[in-house]
């Protein structure tokens, strides 16, 4: 049987496009490390012109030549850095914003590679392009020029270079396998400290007032300690190597210089006796750049291991291919029979659950902690994958449908509302293109208008990172003035009025009757029951089960008599028969 073939690497593909300043940069450094010659071709002409016809005219042109070469080789040395750098800006052009979009990405599934580390592996391997041991490893060709021009002196030499150049090469191997398994280890270590730091700072409040920082940053240090006598282990490592290859590049040096010193005695050097000094400088410049990628093997280990780490998320997501555009949803909602994990869990969080709303319905889903209700809402917006089941809107696939062409007719407002830094303006209008007609429209449905313009820069007041000059009943304001902004026309709302007071719920009530006048069509999660006297429909949700789905106040008379009794009394709902023995629910409490 064949072998499948592998799918090709994205970033290997992007690298192959920087060819053309690979092969500018080669070049110039070719010219460059040819340059070298020019010391010791100066050297010989003044021991052979200057000396013999002692003339100051010719000592005067020789140095002027030499150096202009000087002059050359350095403009050819910053040529070259310039056009790898200009190879890191291309390479960030083509995938920035696929790298980007890919860690929010893996950031909603849950998977490795969903956090600012897959940002800071791609500065790593950009960054590397223009680093010495690249720019070393292109002097490598004029070291094989080097190499024949010694073999032409004397075969000895040649030999000597070639046996200079495998030990080199052998401690450049042995670098590898010592340093490699700690500074992978420290690298991993530094992220795990670095995401408990960051963790930390986001739950600053707690901890504080909780007088956890002790015990906290006692955590962080033992994950610290870590990194430290890893990469302590690392550098001692690699330190001794860089020493032992530098020590081997002075004594090639200084072998090639007395071998040629005893291939003159016994007329084996071509060229004079100029020719083994020329040889002893040639064969220091032989190792060099093997010395040079030694002495930076961290850089690539760490290079490399940042792109196994990006080849592997890349794989991961392959990039979608091209689709035909489709066409704005109405807002017809069906899901049908689902069977729900969590990303990288095989416990199951839904099953079975099943139903659909037509445009301009609102449904509330109900049910007590840990029923499902938030993995119902990712499910329903596409965040999520289901193992079973779809959810369609307007017949398509949401978790399929590109979220850049959904997301202006979709609005969502998760549990935990998360603000960006930028004004309030910016963040109703998605940081988009701020259209004040709609965002003042979107504020003022959900009763935010007035707060907003009592602010000194009113719609242009920065929120702070996280929102954090606004309250907390203010940012869920702001979370469903940005659900609501552009008239959509889905709508999932994770408990919408969680931090906010009756005027609020009122405000709410009114934005929900006003959209859905228009055909929006809404799903909201909620513990309370001030939000049911607006809905058309209510699905009850236990331990992942579909208790029951239909019409409000056919709905509220099962929980009644069965599991959501405690609930429903506890919020204050009851449920009468009418003379036409129709059921009727009424809401006595709103708190």
């Amino acid at each position: 049987m064949s072998r499948q073939a592998s799918p090709p690497s994205e970033l290997r593909d992007a690298i192959g496009q920087l060819r053309p300043y690979f092969v500018r940069a080669a070049w110039f450094s070719l010219l460059s490390s040819l340059l070298v010659l020019a010391p010791s071709a100066y050297m010989l002409e003044v021991y052979d012109r200057v000396v013999n016809s002692r003339s100051h005219m010719t000592l005067l042109m020789l140095t002027v030549l030499v150096v202009g070469a000087y002059v050359v080789m350095e403009l050819l040395d910053w040529a070259r850095s310039a056009v790898m750098h200009g190879a890191g800006n291309a390479l960030d052009r083509l995938m920035t914003a696929r790298l980007f979009d890919l860690t929010f990405e893996a950031n909603l599934k849950k998977v490795p590679g969903g956090s600012p580390q897959t940002m800071q592996d791609f500065r790593t391997l950009r960054d590397f392009l223009s680093s010495p041991p690249v720019l070393a490893s292109m002097e490598l060709p004029a070291a094989l020029v080097f190499l024949v021009l010694i073999f032409a002196m004397s075969p000895l030499l040649g030999w000597a270079a070639v046996v200079g150049a495998i030990v080199q090469g052998a401690l450049a191997w042995l670098n590898e396998r010592s340093s490699r398994p700690p500074l992978m280890a420290a690298n991993m270590a530094a992220v795990s400290a670095q995401q408990y730091a960051d963790g930390a700072l986001r739950n600053a409040q707690v901890i504080e007032s909780m007088g956890m920082l002790r015990n906290i940053h006692r955590a962080w240090m033992e994950r610290q300690k870590i990194v430290l006598t890893m990469q302590a282990q690392a550098s001692d490592t690699a330190g001794g190597f860089n020493a032992a290859s530098k020590f081997w590049q002075l004594t090639v040096s200084n072998a090639l210089l007395g071998l040629g010193c005893f291939a003159m005695l016994h007329n084996m050097l071509d060229g004079g006796s100029g020719m083994m000094i020329v040889a002893s400088i040639l064969g220091g410049r032989i190792l060099a750049p093997l010395v040079q990628i030694v002495s930076q093997w961290q850089t690539v280990i760490n290079a490399r291991a940042a792109w196994g780490r990006l080849d592997a998320l890349l794989a991961l997501f392959p990039k979608a291919a091209p689709s035909m555009r489709l066409p704005a949803p109405r807002g017809r909602l069906v899901v049908e029979p689902l069977v729900v994990s969590a990303p990288n869990s095989s416990a199951q969080i839904l099953r079975g659950v099943a139903f659909d709303l037509e445009p301009g319905d609102v449904l509330a889903v109900i049910g007590p902690s840990a029923a499902g209700k938030t993995t119902l809402a990712r499910l329903l917006t596409g965040l999520w994958p289901s193992v079973a089941g779809k959810v369609r809107l307007d017949g398509v696939d949401v978790y399929q449908w590109n979220k850049t062409e959904l997301g202006p007719h979709v609005g969502y407002m998760p549990q935990g509302v998360q603000l960006f830094d930028g004004t309030i303006a910016e963040n109703i209008a998605r940081f988009g293109d701020v259209d004040m007609t709609k965002v003042e429209a979107a504020a003022k449905a959900v009763g935010l208008h007035e707060s907003i313009i009592s602010l000194p820069d009113a719609y242009d007041s920065q929120v702070g990172r996280d929102g954090a000059i606004l309250s907390g009943g203010q940012r869920q304001r702001v979370g469903l003035a940005r659900a609501m902004y552009g008239d959509p026309v889905f709508v999932v709302l994770d408990e919408p009025n969680a931090s906010l007071d009756e005027t609020g719920d009122a405000a709410l009530a009114d934005a929900i009757r006003l959209l859905k006048a228009r055909g929006t069509t809404f799903v909201i999660m909620t513990h309370r029951t001030s939000i049911l006297s607006v809905t058309d429909k209510i699905l009850v949700l236990r331990d992942g089960q579909m208790q029951a789905f239909g019409p409000r106040d056919e709905v509220l008379v099962i929980p009644l008599h069965h599991q959501m009794r405690p609930w429903a009394m506890k919020q204050g709902v009851t449920t009468v028969h009418r003379s036409d023995d129709r059921p009727e629910t009424r809401f006595t409490s709103v708190k």
